[in-house]
């Protein structure tokens, strides 16, 4: 079965899938040991390939680089890959998706955007007419084999949420993510509109969605959460802690044998996981009830 095949089948089985925001090789390789599916995020990899914030800024190349690397070492986990706008162009899109397929990405999502870009929990954001977009979308669905494709919308007002997010489950999309979505309440009409398409929610840290539990997900009728950044952010804070405490110990490193901190006996076993053994895939899953 292909990655793509793989992925939709485990969208469609009971409750709702997780997909955790990997940014870098060592956080998927830390987050491989907890989930099966993991969320190429384009605010963590502009953070971490680059250094900058997540308008605009990434490279196809770069990407279709890192997510080669991602199935090499985890060939089977499944990899959904934000690729924003399409890197703009249609002829682009419709060249990254054929590569990412080529590769072993699981899936994609597609926004409709306009540039400038921005964050799908952030002011400003600007949205193509929908004729425009689905010109986009129609062009990609054409060029995928078995890929998942996922039809985003970043519309802010809710009449045109809901009218795009119906256009967009109309489509041969596999689902549909409203990004950015502020209520529960707001998730049901949603809900509503597209009707049997499988739906996305996407979670992220200080956002502007509500903090919701797998089952409450479940619950409200989402098929697929994706944590964009949870392994970013906590790399920031642990990273920030402990150069804090190594200041204040005059440059003395804390102990690691026995101890809660991670040393290099320990960073080299997570890392020797990835040189290409058979190893067991974790399985996390909601539950039908919360």
């Amino acid at each position: 079965m292909s990655y793509g095949n793989e992925l939709r089948t485990r969208i469609a089985e009971p409750g709702t899938t997780p997909l955790i925001g990997v940014y870098d090789m060592y956080s998927a390789s830390v987050a491989a040991g907890h989930y099966d599916g993991m969320f190429v995020s384009g605010f963590g990899f502009a953070a971490s390939h680059y250094g900058l914030p997540d308008i605009g800024f990434i490279a196809w190349p770069d990407m279709l680089s890192f997510v080669q690397r991602l199935r090499g070492a985890f060939p089977r986990h499944h990899l959904l890959v934000d690729i924003d706008d399409g890197y703009v162009d249609i002829d682009v899109a419709c060249h990254v998706v054929d590569g990412l397929e080529r590769i072993g990405a699981s899936g994609v999502i597609l926004e409709d955007q306009k540039r400038p870009r921005r964050c799908g929990h952030a002011d400003g954001k600007l949205v193509l007419p929908l004729a425009e977009y689905l010109e986009k979308l129609e062009a990609v669905l054409a060029v995928r084999g078995d890929l998942v494709v996922v039809a985003r919308t970043d519309a802010t007002e809710e009449a045109d949420i809901l009218h795009r997010a119906e256009a967009l489950a109309a489509t041969d999309a596999d689902a549909v993510l409203v990004d950015g979505v502020r209520s529960a309440e707001g998730i049901r009409r949603i809900r509503a509109v597209v009707g049997s398409k499988p739906l996305l929610f996407n979670q992220i840290a200080g956002g502007r969605s509500p903090r919701l539990s797998l089952g409450e997900l479940t619950d409200l009728g989402v098929d697929v959460a994706i944590y964009s950044n949870p392994c970013l952010f906590a790399a920031h804070r642990a990273m920030d802690a402990a150069l804090t405490e190594l200041r204040l110990a005059d440059g003395r490193l804390p102990a690691a044998e026995g101890a809660d901190e991670i040393g290099v006996g320990e960073s080299t076993r997570l890392l020797a996981r990835n040189l290409g053994r058979p190893r067991p895939v974790p399985v996390a899953r909601a539950s039908a009830e919360v």
